[in-house]
């Protein structure tokens, strides 16, 4: 790091001034950067006002932005503190990328990663949420973490350091100001060792997080059988050979936002179709798969194609019409059509129930359904199935079978290859 250029984030207070002040007599490349989340009136001015002094007087450069916190957070609908995290962190990670700086330094230090583990117990978590706050993630780095609030108030003190006081850290109103005043003082009197023996837990913690993480990333691997931009395919019988299914599963699917891990427990033995919701992803049961994709908008606009246009986006990949002057062999991403037999303009929608279809190569009509179950087709597949259409007859179920009624014979005279990307 030494040679590195870094953007401290400096609120004014007596972690990220120490901070500072550290990493500039070790003269490391920083920037400061200040966030006015304008919530104490003139005190958010004050604190401004003295990172700015504080950047004058050790000659760094400093950014500073205003924000409307609690607008943001009426409109994400977040807490005030969630929004101001979102807002802080956005803003330097932009600052980062359009700048270029290598890290993000943070004052971070132990007393706040005891103050977050005690938040995650009081609110259930599972063992990530109790390893604590990492020294290096990403290029966030914290420095500070190894030490006490009280360690960094005696450096201040002994090296004639100011630093501002956020009047708003002596409210309970939030819980970690409630545990740093009622549960904490009361955790140190019962062991006045109480941050050095976390230390150590958190020691353990990590070492059990490792053997966990190498085990999940084994059955992990071993469970994935497809993935895409799209969905991700598991198979069902990789769950069911290793003890405490349920606790594979959530530290599978935890970070897609489930809360329901009896359902998808149950979803193991549960009937083709059956799924679980998260506000972001669905889990679908599929024979003998689980299919984890996103929570998609479904588009129900048709798309109408003209007699003029070779190439256009949809919402199945882009589709390529050019003329061709001989036979070839139909695939799936490719098919040759008798141009004198479609009506313009052409209609690209998803599948209803009652479509049917002519299958080219076969004689008479299918259901789509039916087809679509002879082809052993997911749930996802299905739902992502897109039709080419003339008028009210499938032209191509695109990507997978074209119809026979449009297929290209010896009298055609003007043959058109329809190609998907």
């Amino acid at each position: 790091m030494a040679h590195s250029k870094c953007l401290l984030a400096c609120s004014g207070g007596l972690d990220s001034v120490v901070l500072t002040h550290l990493c500039h007599d070790l003269q490391l490349d920083i920037t400061l950067a200040h966030c006015n989340f304008n919530l104490r009136d003139d005190e958010s001015d004050a604190d401004e006002a003295f990172v700015m002094d504080l950047a004058d007087r050790l000659e760094l450069e400093v950014f500073v932005e205003s924000f409307d916190t609690e607008s943001y957070a009426s409109e994400e609908r977040l807490s005030i503190q969630m929004a101001a995290r979102e807002l802080r962190y956005n803003w330097f990670y932009s600052l980062a990328d359009a700048i270029g700086f290598d890290y993000i330094l943070t004052g971070h230090h132990a007393d706040d990663n005891l103050e977050t583990f005690l938040i995650n117990l009081t609110r259930g978590t599972g063992i990530n949420g109790l390893i604590g706050i990492p020294k290096i993630n990403e290029n966030i780095v914290r420095p500070l973490l190894p030490f006490s609030r009280e360690t960094l108030e005696s450096y201040a003190t002994l090296n004639r350091l100011k630093w501002q006081e956020d009047s708003t850290n002596a409210s309970d109103k939030y819980l970690r100001n409630k545990l740093r005043h009622q549960v904490i003082p009361v955790l140190k009197e019962i062991n006045p060792e109480l941050l050095e023996s976390f230390k150590s837990t958190l020691a353990h913690l990590n070492d059990t997080a490792d053997i966990v993480e190498e085990s999940l990333n084994a059955v992990t691997k071993r469970a994935i059988v497809d993935i895409d931009e799209s969905h991700i395919t598991f198979k069902i019988s990789e769950f069911k050979k290793v003890n405490n299914q349920k606790a594979y599963l959530y530290e599978m699917f935890k970070d897609y936002g489930f809360t329901a891990w009896q359902d998808i427990l149950e979803l193991l033995d549960a009937q083709s179709g059956k799924q679980v919701l998260s506000d972001t992803h669905r889990l679908i049961k599929d024979r003998k798969h689980l299919i984890l994709t996103h929570i998609k908008r479904k588009t129900e606009e048709e798309l109408l194609i003209s007699d003029a246009e070779n190439k256009v986006q949809t919402p199945a990949g882009i589709l390529l019409f050019d003329k061709a002057n001989a036979l070839a062999g139909t695939q799936k991403t490719s098919i040759l059509v008798d141009k004198d037999k479609l009506d313009f303009p052409l209609v690209v929608r998803r599948w209803k129930t009652g479509d049917v279809f002519h299958p080219l190569g076969m004689n008479g009509k299918k259901k789509l359904s039916k087809y679509f179950k002879d082809e052993k087709l997911s749930l996802v597949a299905k739902e992502n199935a897109w039709l080419l259409c003339s008028k009210n007859n499938i032209v191509w179920v695109i990507g997978r079978r074209a119809d026979e009624r449009f297929k290209v014979i010896n009298q055609t005279k003007h043959i058109l290859r329809i190609s998907i990307e």
